[in-house]
């Protein structure tokens, strides 16, 4: 098992408890001490980072264009889900480097949007049986950047390229980025010869998009709420099935939902979540001329809140009296955690 998956077991396990510290409160109105553990801040904790998804989308919705947006989403075939699996952060930063670059390469040519655009990409590795299907999600802003005229190119309201060059792009500079390394021989040849998924579908002024993609962005594969019951070494989940738009419960052993769990860490320091063209940080001048051109609202200048954190009484609202703060004990051998657990 690798060290991240161990990493990622141990700090679920201990999130919320007395291991990690927390905050000991006294309500005079209910004569009562309350306890308030840490999270575990892992990213791939189901009951961590609501805040963390909060303000992102917050900041994202801040940022919104007046334009039409678009949602495009890449996946790769079958075939190369094993090697993914194996060199994750490896395989998964040529993903984003051919399904971004395709994107731009057909987006300048003149026939469609003619200008350099900007793109949000989220890695997503899930399907919502927890089956293991990575693909990535483009938001992206339907204007481009006309370097030659020095000009704003607005794409029409429902299309913004054809998927099936976007596909054959896609498809080639992923073949040219592998074949520089050493698991190209490992691909069968017909994969090359087959037609990749590429999907595009306006979503309107963008926030739906957003909220759809912060829902997966601070967490991994499921929700505490979807888990039904533990028991008997069997767990159940409900899931939306795709295809159909219908609710299902599916329980499996214990055992294979871990490694369904599992399979979606993602390796130490990896970032799922890219910025591409104006929309990069490096490009912050240049995103503001655009919304200045465009005469839209100004990303506010963000000031830290200072304020007194307080806590209220769970059972009579009111606020409580901080009596004990304890700080992170350092946790257990991983080894020792999962002998006792």
């Amino acid at each position: 098992m690798l060290l991240s998956h161990r990493q990622a077991m141990r700090d679920i396990i201990l999130c919320r408890t007395e291991p990690l510290g927390g905050h000991t409160w006294w309500c005079e109105n209910c004569c009562k001490y309350h306890y308030s553990y840490h999270s575990c801040k892992n990213r791939h904790c189901p009951q961590c980072q609501n805040e963390q998804a909060t303000g992102w989308l917050q900041k994202q919705q801040e940022k919104l264009l007046p334009v039409q947006y678009f949602m495009a989403t890449f996946t790769l075939p079958q075939a190369f889900r094993r090697m993914l699996r194996r060199h994750q952060k490896e395989l998964y930063h040529l993903f984003f480097q051919a399904s971004s670059e395709s994107l731009q390469t057909l987006t300048e040519d003149p026939r469609f949007l003619g200008g350099k655009i900007g793109m949000l990409g989220v890695l997503q590795t899930w399907s919502r049986a927890l089956e293991y299907h990575p693909h990535i999600h483009y938001i992206i802003p339907g204007l481009g950047i006309d370097q030659d005229k020095q000009k704003l190119r607005l794409a029409k309201e429902w299309f913004l390229a054809h998927v099936k060059a976007l596909s054959r792009i896609f498809r080639a500079k992923f073949r040219d980025a592998l074949n520089k390394t050493e698991w190209f021989d490992q691909v069968p040849v017909e994969v090359w010869q087959q037609e990749w998924v590429v999907h595009i579908q306006p979503v309107g002024r963008g926030e739906a998009a957003l909220k759809y993609l912060a829902t997966y962005l601070f967490r991994v594969a499921i929700s505490n709420k979807n888990i039904l019951s533990s028991q008997n070494g069997q767990v159940s989940f409900g899931y939306k099935e795709g295809a159909t738009s219908t609710h299902k419960i599916m329980t499996l052993p214990a055992i294979e939902f871990i490694r369904r769990f599992l399979q979606h860490t993602l390796p130490k320091g990896f970032q799922k979540v890219r910025y591409y063209g104006f929309l990069s940080p490096k490009k912050k001048a240049l995103f503001q001329q655009i919304q200045l051109l465009l005469k839209a609202r100004l990303t506010p200048t963000r000031k830290r809140d200072k304020s007194k954190f307080t806590f209220n009484c769970p059972r009579c609202h009111k606020p409580m009296i901080l009596v004990k703060q304890t700080h992170r004990k350092r946790g257990p051998p991983l080894q020792t955690l999962f002998s006792q657990n």
